[in-house]
């Protein structure tokens, strides 16, 4: 345990109350919303090493608010510095040569370190974990606990990922992303029928101050954020309607797509956080994650300029509820 400031213990305990709004958030959620500067990472350690009680009784990160709780946050929890390890964990790889490996990377799996009580539980399974076993040296300009990510995928997204395997690879590959020459287009589910075939949403994207793991539209300060889309498979079915459509990012903020879909009111599907109510109200049953697969990935070769593309299939759980969604029912 790193010591705090006196100044900063001074704050605790802190005293926090839930209302029926907050009904059915999981409680590490919860917190790293109504907490100032607390990332849900940092909520998850606190709560891991006993420093918060919900009702006076020893809280669990997944609970789920009733909407009435008293929590109490005894103190700040100073977790030591993260690295990254090498561990053997499976992987499809894509493509790979000197310079980077393009990976598939499975829903549920994290990109780089998050969440734990100990230095071991908040890195294992990671994708920066399997790439160091996989290729053993990756680019360092990610840090100790992101090396050779040039991008990332939110931990229940599927799909195309991009490591570069050195430095100077990770530079020429950063500047094609800011200079919007990388090409990724996503597979998305969303609920409803959109009314048009096609459209672009220009919504500029910033973080939610009531909410802080939340993104939102609904700023003036946002940053810009560019999706286009197109209507690839209408589903009006037994169990409701539905929309499959092709999305093509010209920026990469973070919950894009999740937050643009929600804003034009038609959430992808699975997405407990941007559409909640839709997702509850869900007739069939879904795979605990939102139905977003990165089906695509173009850019130029670092080194030798050549256009390189990939394509990687329709994830087994999400052509399953497709499935499901398109069968008549009896």
């Amino acid at each position: 345990m790193v010591a705090t400031p006196a100044k900063a213990m001074s704050e605790y305990p802190k005293q926090i109350a839930a209302t029926p709004h907050d009904a059915g958030q999981r409680l590490d959620q919860f917190l790293a919303g109504a907490l100032a500067d607390s990332s849900r990472a940092r909520v998850q350690q606190a709560i891991e090493a006993g420093l918060v009680l919900c009702d006076g009784r020893t809280a669990k990160v997944s609970q789920r608010l009733r909407g009435q709780e008293r929590i109490t946050v005894l103190g700040p929890f100073d977790p030591k510095p993260l690295r990254a390890f090498a561990e053997e964990i499976p992987l499809d790889v894509v493509y790979e040569d000197e310079d980077l490996a393009v990976i598939n990377k499975p829903s549920g799996m994290m990109v780089h370190a998050g969440a734990g009580a100990t230095d071991d539980e908040r890195n294992r399974g990671t994708l920066v974990n399997a790439l160091l076993h996989r290729f053993g040296q990756l680019s360092e300009m990610g840090g100790a606990v992101r090396p050779g990510i040039v991008h990332r995928l939110d931990r229940n997204t599927s799909g195309l990922m991009l490591a570069a395997k050195n430095d100077s690879a990770h530079r020429r590959l950063a500047a094609q992303f800011a200079g919007r020459q990388v090409h990724k287009t996503y597979l998305a589910l969303v609920h409803g029928a959109l009314k048009s075939e096609a459209g672009t949403i220009n919504s500029a994207i910033s973080r939610d101050v009531q909410r802080r793991i939340r993104m939102t539209t609904h700023r003036a300060d946002g940053r810009v954020a560019v999706s286009h889309w197109r209507v690839v498979e209408r589903i009006d079915g037994p169990y409701g309607k539905f929309t499959l459509v092709e999305v093509r990012i010209e920026t990469g903020r973070t919950h894009q797509i999740r937050v643009h879909m929600a804003h034009l009111g038609h959430p992808v599907v699975g997405d407990a956080q941007y559409g909640r109510a839709r997702h509850a109200l869900l007739p069939v049953p879904v795979p605990d994650r939102q139905m977003l697969h990165a089906e695509r990935l173009a850019f130029l070769h670092p080194r030798t300029q050549a256009p390189l593309s990939f394509e990687a299939p329709v994830p087994v759980d999400m052509q399953q509820l497709l499935a499901t969604l398109r069968a008549p029912v009896g």
